[in-house]
């Protein structure tokens, strides 16, 4: 298989600049390797206090046996759906444990916070961090010297993330990540859509408004968008940290708790105490960062992962370059469709050739390094066969080449663009990214006088004045890492769209975010530097002339140059703005964080 060119070229370009952190990074876990089973190389009193909740069995194992004892970093609570199904997990993975004569213990909790349940509320400006804080829960959870390898039980927005950095400070551990799977599908995501303009409209009740999402929101399970938390699942299984098809799988079916089993199994396979030891340190290398990459383009993913998959390739001492992205957009085809970027949802991806056809037309292309390391051995071929049970073993069956569904998903010969959708847009307000796999060919470039705003309810509120029947640039700011906690944004979306709809040019410029579910209104996000910091974004004022040209990769101010660089920048009373419970013990978080093309983060 030839690799595509432009994909070589950006993987060396990283290697190379890569080179000393990753070569740091390397040592640092074949130093922490060590020889031997781990907590035999604790004191008496350490290894006492670590099995003596145990049951007999499982103590007699941890005292005198030499197996691995798997650690379980869960993100378990009932309040997600995503989440509720982790409550019987650690039992079953004990129980499949004990029969390869191993041991598991949950090693840790990691908060879980959903975006859906905080969107436009306070709560989201602790979103963002709750990465930072759920890496470090997870290297907390590590930090006993008691495993071997470790199972993560993570699925949604910032806790894959998350538990991905903080796993890499382990990255000596045999690792493997174990979704739970999606809900049943629900109503139409358009039809749900519709009702969320009528009630942005005045022409839908509150009633009629939470009877539609509750339709759309109905049961145990990821929820069906192709949002962030299912591109996290997408990228776990592109590279290499899923067992193959495991990503969109129902919850609570056998073949589901069969691919968990399979999970425990790999781990155990893998660990330091045999012969093919491959930790997830050396699973995660500059080319699965890359395959990472495709795979966002390839489906449409959420654009916040331009700012997870940056600081997930720190972790692993590489440095990925938001340029990296925009190269790799140019010639990664779109193969998917999934609402917000068509009608269907993960069920349906999944029932048209789901996870296996994308990497299977992908490595066909060219497009994929094949030659990685994965959980399941070296390469990627395990990953073109769709598992299913035969009685009650796991057995695995090459994918179709012929799509189940060309409305949702194709082949690498008929994609739905040539490119990945995914776009950087720079200028005079500084760098900012833009997400155009969905945006109509008509609306590529926007050029409106700007409204300036601070909050992302004063939107909402001028709308309901009537005074945004109009063409315009809504440039809302001081959103960004130091200034909110970067929200995400999508209270504005109905409004926004509603005024598209009606045929108003309209678009929006925040150096916050707008994550998976940005659809089709033109979105310049992630504006670098912030506002807060004295970015360009703070001189824009109201009336200004601003050009976004997503097909040029711009974004400008139209102003006299002498103007706009005499200009002093805004700055607001950021005390007056932020009420929000438990913002105070984030105070570390916004004063530390890096810029946005940095991965918005504290390391």
């Amino acid at each position: 298989m030839t690799i595509h060119p432009i994909l070589a070229e950006v993987t060396q370009r990283i290697v190379e600049r890569s080179h000393a952190s990753r070569a740091a990074f390397l040592a640092k876990i074949e130093g922490a390797r060590g020889k031997g089973a781990k907590r035999h190389h604790l004191s008496c009193g350490n290894l006492a206090h670590g099995f003596a909740a145990c049951g007999e069995n499982d103590k007699e194992a941890l005292r005198n046996g030499h197996a691995a004892n798997i650690a379980i970093v869960t993100s378990y609570n009932d309040m997600l759906s995503a989440h509720q199904p982790y409550e019987s997990y650690p039992e079953r993975i004990r129980a499949t444990a004990r029969t390869f004569g191993a041991t598991a213990q949950v090693a840790g909790g990691v908060p879980a916070m959903c975006d859906g349940v905080t969107q436009g509320r306070p709560g989201m400006e602790l979103s963002l961090f709750s990465r930072d804080l759920i890496a470090m829960a997870t290297a907390v959870s590590l930090s006993h010297d008691m495993y071997e390898g470790a199972l993560y039980l993570g699925i949604c927005d910032k806790i894959v993330p998350g538990m991905l950095i903080g796993a890499l400070s382990f990255g000596h551990l045999a690792s493997a990540f174990v979704p739970s799977g999606p809900m049943p599908s629900g109503i139409p995501n358009e039809e749900k859509s519709k009702v969320r303009q009528a009630f942005a409209a005045g022409k839908a009740s509150r009633a009629e408004l939470l009877d539609a999402e509750a339709r759309s929101y109905h049961g145990s399970g990821t929820c069906t968008f192709y949002g962030t938390a299912n591109s996290n699942q997408m990228l776990m299984e592109i590279m290499g940290l899923h067992i193959p098809g495991a990503s969109f799988e129902a919850p609570d079916t056998p073949l589901r708790e069969a691919l968990t089993a399979a999970a425990v199994e790999r781990v155990l396979a893998t660990d330091c105490l045999g012969d093919h030891y491959m930790p997830i340190g050396r699973i995660v290398d500059e080319r699965a960062i890359v395959n990472g990459v495709v795979g966002l383009h390839a489906t449409g993913g959420s654009t916040n992962h331009l700012l997870h998959l940056v600081a997930i390739a720190r972790a692993a001492g590489i440095e990925l370059r938001w340029d990296d992205f925009d190269a790799l957009s140019a010639v990664v085809p779109l193969l998917a469709r999934v609402y917000p970027n068509g009608y269907a949802d993960v069920n349906h991806f999944h029932e048209a050739g789901g996870m296996a056809f994308l990497m299977d037309q992908l490595l066909d292309g060219g497009l994929l390094h094949g030659d990685v390391n994965s959980i399941m051995g070296h390469g990627l071929e395990a990953y073109r066969h769709v598992p299913r049970l035969e009685g009650e073993s796991l057995a695995w069956q090459r994918v179709s080449k012929e799509s189940g569904n060309r409305g949702v998903l194709r082949s690498i010969a008929e994609p739905f663009r040539q490119d990945g959708g995914l776009r950087m847009l720079s200028g005079n307000v500084g760098r900012a990214v833009i997400k155009v796999s969905s945006v109509p060919d008509d609306r590529m470039i926007v050029e409106a006088p700007a409204i300036v705003f601070d909050e992302q309810d004063d939107v909402k509120a001028a709308f309901d004045r009537g005074e945004l029947n109009r063409d315009f640039v809504a440039v809302v700011r001081f959103q960004g890492p130091r200034a909110r906690g970067m929200p995400e944004l999508h209270k504005l979306t109905p409004t926004l769209s509603l005024l598209q709809d009606r045929g108003h040019r309209v678009a929006l410029l925040t150096d916050g975010r707008m994550s998976g579910a940005s659809g089709r209104v033109p979105a310049a996000i992630h504006v670098t530097p912030e506002a807060e910091a004295g970015g360009p974004i703070a001189r824009i004022r109201t009336g200004d002339l601003v050009r976004l040209d997503a097909l040029a990769g711009t974004i400008e101010v139209l102003v006299d140059a002498e103007d706009w660089n005499s200009r002093i920048p805004d700055n607001i009373d950021l005390a007056v703005h932020h009420t929000g419970m438990g913002r105070e013990l984030f105070a570390m978080f916004r004063q530390s964080a890096v810029t946005a093309d940095l991965g918005a983060g504290v390391f």
